[in-house]
């Protein structure tokens, strides 16, 4: 989330369109369309713990290469090498919660993953531009200080507890490596499928927005500071939300309600920034926030409570529903970002009516049953 702050300071550098900006913000989730399912799956056979350290490692890495580039073909591969990393990283954090937690307390435990990665978001659009990039001498040293830290995380986790029980799954599948037999398993899952295309609509909602706010508020005259500030509001009010959307879901064991609630919520507050000004943006930005993490908490965990799933099939099942999510992470920005030449505002119509688009495949979930006790 560093990045829509710096692309203003990118594009100066690298001399980048509007276009190759929504380009590279959306590229970064092409490898997802096949890096989600590897490290889902990949944890599913050799454990979370150990594929997490590789990836953490590795993407922090890759990440970090990001600023040794001289123009746009070298940024768009270094962020596609950076995307199969953290495209894979996701499924394995979800999976966890699977393992550690179930039943009532599986949303919840989802809501305290989703927490760190809307922290991770707003701290990341909050300082990226506005303190270390001056603070550290330009946005190239910006992504080296991220790398660094995400292969400090890599070794963080060398030091966590393997499950009791994933380790027997483990031991079970240690002469496995088939990568085949769970995706047929999961493609044969109507209910993913279905959930696969309402992510579509949402992911392509938020991402498409998230990338062109910044710029587009800074267009519309706003002051560097207040444009970073309202992503970062976004991410605070996402943070805020997280444990009342997922303590709901769970009390109230109506996963498909909370998801369909807050995709409206999503689709209704990008399309008010379509026709906002001034304090009226503000209100767009918390009420499309306040969902935003709390809808992927509970959307992960009707992944995982989706029969024929459960934890074990928890990797590969969510990895396999995050192509659809590096689908609509690829096409919505440029697309997107290329109606500002009709209109700067017409970008968030669209989104919204993508918004809307997964709106209508989530009313086909069918609800798995749950105990409530």
């Amino acid at each position: 989330m560093c990045m829509p702050v710096l692309f203003e300071e990118i594009s100066a550098s690298l001399n980048l369109s509007l276009v190759q900006v929504g380009t590279i913000w959306g590229i970064a989730y092409l490898p997802g369309l096949a890096s989600g399912f590897l490290g889902g799956a990949l944890s599913d056979r050799i454990g979370t713990k150990r594929t997490l350290i590789i990836l953490c490692v590795a993407a922090g890495i890759s990440g970090a290469s990001r600023g040794l580039v001289g123009g746009f073909t070298g940024l768009t591969i270094t962020t596609l090498f950076t995307g199969f990393m953290f495209t894979a990283i996701s499924p394995v954090v979800h999976k966890i919660c699977g393992i550690w937690f179930s039943g009532k307390r599986l949303a919840l435990a989802n809501g305290f993953a989703s927490i760190g990665m809307a922290a991770g978001f707003m701290l990341g659009s909050f300082a990226s531009a506005s303190i270390l990039s001056p603070w550290l001498g330009g946005w190239q040293r910006v992504l080296f200080f991220y790398g660094a830290i995400a292969v400090l995380f890599g070794i963080f986790w060398s030091f966590t507890k393997v499950n009791p029980e994933e380790q027997k799954v483990m031991e079970s599948r240690r002469r496995d490596f088939s990568l085949l037999k769970p995706l047929v398993h999961i493609a044969k899952t109507r209910t993913i499928w279905i959930l696969g295309l309402g992510m579509i609509g949402f992911n392509g909602c938020v991402q498409g927005m998230l990338g062109y706010l910044p710029l587009y508020l800074r267009g519309e005259g706003w002051a560097g500071m207040a444009a970073d500030g309202a992503l970062t509001t976004f991410h605070v009010c996402s943070m805020a939300g997280v444990l009342l959307i997922t303590f709901l879901s769970d009390k109230l064991r109506r996963r498909k309600l909370i998801l369909a609630g807050a995709a409206v919520i999503m689709a209704a507050g990008t399309g008010i920034l379509s026709i906002a000004q001034g304090a009226l943006v503000w209100a767009a930005v918390v009420i499309a926030g306040f969902i935003r993490d709390g809808f992927m908490a509970v959307f992960m965990t009707t992944v995982i409570e989706t029969e024929g799933i459960g934890a074990q099939n928890a990797g590969a099942a969510v990895g396999f529903v995050m192509i659809f999510t590096a689908t609509a992470a690829l096409f919505s920005p440029p697309v997107g970002n290329s109606l500002a030449a009709i209109s700067p505002q017409l970008p968030f119509a669209f989104w919204s009516v993508l918004g809307i688009v997964g709106l209508s495949s989530l009313l086909f979930v069918r609800e798995r049953h749950r105990q409530t006790g």
